[in-house]
């Protein structure tokens, strides 16, 4: 009994860091979009954009990955570069709400403001992302792996249902002060929530321990810079360069929508800014309920993560299927099932990927892999983001197509790519990519001692 009770404490813990992602990520998609184009009236290609950058800052997730890895601080590979990453990125809130009102204006700039913003914000979330997948990666096992994973990315959703339910609480009706005053929130929720949740997670290790791992790294990976090193194993293994593209295009096509769909609920449906602020919860909720049963499920059955990733990936296709039937027709009614059933699926596929990208790494560069599959998730997001903006300008803001037709081709395009990823999936060999990856490409000659022969794959 107590050592269940600690196993659920130590899970609820290591999903701490998962609520000051799904907070600055809430108060971006949910409140900084809506209130930058539909209140303020700038340009959703240039809000979409700038919400992008920070996407194309994920090849920097490589670099921090092999950094981690090879130059840990004070005996840690991932606690301090994670601490410092969040610290970083929530200072940057309280700067946002004044520049978001000086582009209102057309201020020069405030758009360089928010530029230079959004690239730091973008740096230090791949500092973020990769340090505590890496971190995940390490402190869990194959068998509890899906089971962890779910909570994980429960405790998120529910942070940023939760953030829905704060923002309409701090700001009722839009106002400079009230926005200015719910972001200020940020770095407390951001911090705390980090500390609480990393620290004692990870083991600390000696000075024999760290040059093992500094050498077993370096032979992990091609000779090089980082980014150097990540291309060439793109290049070298097929099974990496095919799990790569899946990742991109199933980002791509999951998050095209994210950034516009509450404009989709004002421009489609006429609704106000606190009934589009409820989509999160309805397609939030559908991935909560998804990863809950998804985790319990996996857990008891021991059911193949391939097959829930592509289970996952039909049924979202599925659902933004429904949600383009919902557009063209304008059935408001089967609006939030339909966003319910798409998460449903969504949350599936999140518990799966993240599973297998976590099995797609070996033993000594579990930093650098989790970079590159990152990096991957950060290029089709990114994509999406601007490719949502751009489509929107395109075809909404320029006259060409009224909203109903140009969201049903939106949701149609990502029920599509969705599909296309799932059969990209279905040919890619986790049993090949550990027998290429885990061999050792590099001899450390610095090294004490020889390197071994090979190391496992993770599980």
């Amino acid at each position: 009994m107590w050592q269940a009770i600690r196993a659920i404490f130590w899970t609820l813990r290591i999903a701490l860091p998962k609520v000051a992602t799904g907070w600055m990520f809430a108060l971006l998609t949910i409140d900084f979009n809506r209130v930058a184009i539909f209140e303020l009236g700038i340009a959703a290609v240039i809000v979409t954009a700038l919400l992008s950058i920070h996407y194309f800052m994920a090849p920097f997730q490589v670099v921090i990955g092999r950094i981690a890895d090879t130059l840990p601080l004070f005996g840690y590979r991932r606690t301090p570069y994670l601490l410092l990453g969040s610290i970083t990125a929530s200072l940057l809130f309280l700067a946002l709400p004044t520049v978001t009102m000086a582009m209102g204006t057309g201020s020069a700039m405030a758009m360089l403001s928010a530029i230079v913003l959004f690239t730091l914000f973008g740096l230090s979330m791949a500092v973020i992302a990769d340090t505590y997948h890496s971190l995940l990666a390490e402190v869990t096992t194959p068998e509890s792996r899906s089971l962890v994973i779910s909570v994980v990315w429960i405790v998120m959703i529910m942070s940023t249902i939760l953030a829905t339910v704060v923002m309409n609480a701090v700001r009722p009706e839009f106002t400079p002060e009230a926005m200015q005053n719910l972001y200020n929130l940020t770095p407390l929720i951001v911090i705390g929530s980090t500390l609480i949740g990393v620290i004692g997670m990870e083991r600390r290790m000696n000075a024999q321990q760290l040059e093992e791992a500094r050498a077993k790294a370096r032979s992990l990976a091609p000779p090089g810079n980082p980014l150097t090193s990540a291309l060439k194993l793109l290049q070298q293994n097929p099974q990496t360069r095919a799990f790569f593209a899946f990742i991109s295009l199933a980002m791509f096509s999951i998050f095209l929508q994210e950034n516009i769909i509450e404009v989709f609920g004002a421009e489609v449906f006429a609704m106000t800014i606190t009934e589009t602020s409820t989509f999160q919860r309805f397609w939030g909720g559908g991935i909560l309920v998804g990863m809950i049963l998804t985790g319990i499920f996996s857990y008891i059955f021991k059911i193949s993560r391939k097959k829930l990733v592509i289970t996952g990936l039909a049924g979202a296709a599925t659902g933004f299927a429904l949600l383009a039937a919902v557009s063209l027709f304008e059935i408001q009614p089967i609006l939030k099932p339909g966003l319910f059933a798409k998460g449903l699926f969504i949350g599936m596929f999140n518990v799966g990927a993240l599973a297998l990208m976590m099995e797609m790494t070996v033993a000594g560069a579990t930093g650098l892999y989790m970079g590159l599959w990152g990096t991957a998730q950060a290029l089709g997001m990114g994509m999406s983001s601007v490719g949502s903006g751009a489509l929107h300008t395109a075809f909404i803001g320029s006259g060409l197509l009224v909203p109903k037709y140009a969201y049903f081709g939106i949701f149609m395009l990502e029920a599509a790519g969705l599909l296309v990823a799932g059969y990209i999936l279905y040919h890619v060999s986790v049993r090949k990519f550990a027998a290429s990856a885990s061999t050792p490409v590099s001899v450390d000659r610095e090294a004490d001692a020889p390197l071994p022969a090979g190391t496992a794959a993770r599980a």
